[in-house]
């Protein structure tokens, strides 16, 4: 069996297809949402967020014989906890990774963390579309939340926590856009003329998430935009495609198991 951590949009594909691949699997999420779309492809799923130690023992518990880490590029946090629950329980460990994009552009400015975004953001002022979610949203809150001449505009799920967030952060319900992706081009640029924006700020999540389509729409409107680079995690066994994810699957529990029938014959001698 197979402890599957899912955080993308892509990672319910991966899911259905390492169990096509004949992997039973566990997903492991953080949402209702992502609960729902997985249970509907038929994988089972677990929700809430796991430490290295809940990982090494569920692993053990459960009886999981690999770690497959499709959480999302940003979520280092959850990765560092994959790989270190992985190593003390003694089971491979996997990750799929998006691809990473490269963009040159003079209207692209890349920083290194949201702090740095939060700043760049600040100097610039205007109408600021902030489209990174909510889990960071206090930083950018901090910075430009009353600042003169300048409108935060916060994107994120229509969730009921998220919007109480923004009423603690003193964002106000006409500054907000309770919307969920993915977003075409076309709706991005609607959007951006909507509110008039100015920037833009995302962050560097590949393709799959979307970050094409809202760096075209904000160039051909000729809007700024912040892009926030990924975190500088040190994965160990990375895979950008699916069958990259299988293969080497397929590759580690193969060689485990001769292990284990060789130790076997041994001792039984």
């Amino acid at each position: 069996m197979i402890l599957f951590l899912a955080g993308t949009s892509d990672a319910r594909e991966l899911a259905i297809e390492i169990q096509e691949a004949g992997f039973s699997v566990l997903a492991s999420v953080v949402t209702e949402s992502a609960v729902h779309s997985l249970q509907e492809a038929g994988i089972r799923t677990r929700m809430g967020r796991l430490t290295a130690a809940d990982i090494a023992e569920l692993i053990v518990k459960e009886g999981f014989e690999a770690v497959v880490d499709a959480s999302h590029p940003f979520a280092e946090e959850a990765s560092k906890n994959a790989m270190q629950g992985a190593k003390e329980a003694s089971v491979p460990y996997i990750r799929y990774e998006r691809e990473n994009q490269q963009f040159s552009n003079e209207k692209i400015v890349t920083v290194r963390d949201y702090q740095e975004a939060a700043e760049r953001a600040a100097e610039r002022k205007g109408v600021i579309m902030l489209t990174t979610g909510s889990k960071t949203l206090e930083i950018f809150a901090k910075k430009l939340v009353g600042l003169e001449n300048t409108r935060l505009i916060a994107r994120m799920l229509p969730r009921t926590d998220n919007m109480e967030k923004c009423e603690q952060l003193g964002i106000e319900q006409k500054n907000i856009i309770a919307i969920q992706g993915p977003f075409s081009k076309e709706l991005n640029k609607a959007l951006y003329q909507q509110y008039g924006v100015t920037l833009m700020i995302t962050k560097e999540s590949g393709k799959v998430g979307s970050v094409d389509e809202k760096l075209e729409a904000a160039l051909e409107c000729g809007i700024e935009t912040i892009m926030i680079a990924r975190p500088n995690v040190r994965y160990e066994n990375v895979h950008s495609s699916f069958s990259g994810v299988i293969a080497e699957l397929t590759k580690q529990l193969t060689e485990r198991g001769q292990e284990a029938w060789t130790l076997k014959q041994n001792l039984s001698r």
